[in-house]
């Protein structure tokens, strides 16, 4: 090779580099790019090749138009927007601006307002008694049923040979009666529905009505029992009482032979009576562990009654016993010291819905009035009564305050207040359900009796 042609190389090869150097920094500028040739990167070919093909076609349907009605034009309109279809734009000479990054969240910047809760706020449950007030001679008797609050807002209690009544009005104390030693202790109290007449269960087998209001005996039912009874139930005119014979008594006040029905399916002492709301079934706990439920369109005269459902499960007695005022069929009930459990029968089929283990005697049992709320009094070891959320049977609260077992309950008329009784000879008032709800006022009648009519003027 000569020396000419070796000369010439180092400027071609400068040259090279230096527009190999000028191209590789264009191919890598998004500045230098030329608006002539298309970038293939930003561009949609499916796109393209859909108008480059079927757009002719609907040049050459332009020519020649075909009818079609409104609704395909309009359906085709729609069709095209949700397809993106409405661009004229084939070739695309840049690329799209990136999409910005959020160095910070605008979920954490602009945070959503919380939803609204639309939950009631969670109520306040005093922990302690709202008023104390003493009860020299209660007797602690599982077995019996001395504490009972009517409906005209009066408080019944039997301390030993006396029942006392008190007026939560005006919180005014009255002795209603004294028994004589051989009739006595009182071993049942119980309200009728007007609030004005009181039942009470004796020792020595009899029942005594008495007129509140005037201070009276009205009448003493006899020969139903044949030992102490302990146990009373009202249903309307019809009260039904249980002895330690397990007799079960039903007696039509109204009249002068005044049994009119019995059951039998105990063995041992009743110690709980309820009617339900309905007023259809009776349940009956006894110191035998059993529960009967009674229906009254299986009621005979002739002979005893047999019971429509009989509940065994129980390993202890049977006393506490409440219906659900907001959900028929339901009973509750409570075992004693050897059983400590709470269980929901439904009396329809007869099946235990759920057992709950309290860890203690239960000797009573409220339903709230107003909320799906249960509460439970207790013996042995904390003497506490227990606030329960239903179905759930999470405990709510535990009040305290008695030290001695707490056998007795009662539930004021507007469902708020609850008085518990115990051993400790002290009644306690529990502010436990709430305060009262205000009643919406009742719109007042219209005496013209074309009221209802438009006038004119």
């Amino acid at each position: 090779m000569d020396v000419g042609s070796w000369s010439s190389s180092p400027s071609k090869i400068k040259s090279r580099f230096s527009f190999q150097d000028r191209l590789f920094r264009r191919k890598n500028s998004q500045e230098n790019l030329d608006r002539f040739i298309p970038n293939r990167s930003a561009m949609d070919f499916d796109y393209a090749h859909y108008m480059l093909t079927e757009g002719n076609k609907k040049g050459k349907e332009k020519e020649n138009p075909v009818v079609t009605s409104p609704s395909r034009e309009a359906y085709q309109k729609q069709l095209a927007e949700a397809f993106n279809m409405n661009r004229t734009r084939i070739l695309a000479f840049k690329n799209k601006p990136r999409t910005p990054v959020e160095l910070i969240p605008s979920s954490i910047l602009n945070p959503p307002p919380p939803p609204p809760n639309s939950s009631k706020p969670r109520r306040y449950i005093p922990q302690s008694s709202e008023k104390t007030l003493d009860a020299p001679d209660i007797l602690d008797d599982y077995y019996l049923n001395l504490l009972d609050w009517g409906s005209g807002d009066v408080l019944s209690i039997a301390l030993g040979n006396t029942v006392y009544l008190w007026n939560a009005s005006d919180s005014s104390t009255a002795e209603l009666v004294t028994v004589d030693e051989e009739d006595g202790p009182v071993t049942s109290v119980a309200w009728a529905p007007d609030g004005r007449h009181v039942a009470i269960g004796l020792n020595n087998s009899h029942v005594q009505l008495w007129d509140s209001h005037a201070s009276r005996l009205l009448r003493t039912l006899k020969g139903g029992h044949q030992a102490r009874v302990g146990s009373l139930s009202w249903n309307n005119h019809i009260l039904t009482t249980g002895g330690m014979d397990g007799r079960i008594v039903n007696n039509d006040v109204r009249v002068r032979h005044h049994i009119v029905e019995s059951y039998r399916g105990h063995q041992q002492e009743i110690c709980g009576l309820r009617w339900s709301p309905s007023g259809q079934q009776l349940a009956s706990g006894g110191n035998d562990n059993v529960i009967h439920i009674w229906d009254r369109t299986m009621v005979s005269s002739n002979s005893p009654t047999h019971w429509l459902h009989r509940f065994e499960e129980h390993r202890a007695a049977v006393k506490a016993l409440a219906w659900c005022p907001f959900q028929a069929n339901l009973l509750a009930s409570g075992g004693g010291g050897g059983d400590h459990c709470i269980k929901f029968w439904n009396t329809h089929t007869g099946a235990c819905l759920n057992s709950v283990d309290t860890g203690s005697q239960v000797c009573a049992l409220l339903w709230s009035k107003n909320e799906r709320e249960l509460l439970s009094s207790h013996g042995f070891t904390q003497n506490q009564l227990a606030l329960w959320k239903y179905p759930s049977m999470l405990k709510m609260a535990e009040l305290k305050g008695h030290t001695s077992r707490v056998l007795y309950m009662a539930q004021s008329p507007n469902g708020c207040t609850v008085a518990s009784a115990a051993g400790d000879e002290t009644l306690r008032f529990w502010n436990v359900f709430g305060t009262p709800q205000a009643s919406k006022p009742a719109p007042t009648a219209s005496t013209d009796p074309f009221a209802h009519v438009n006038r004119i003027r």
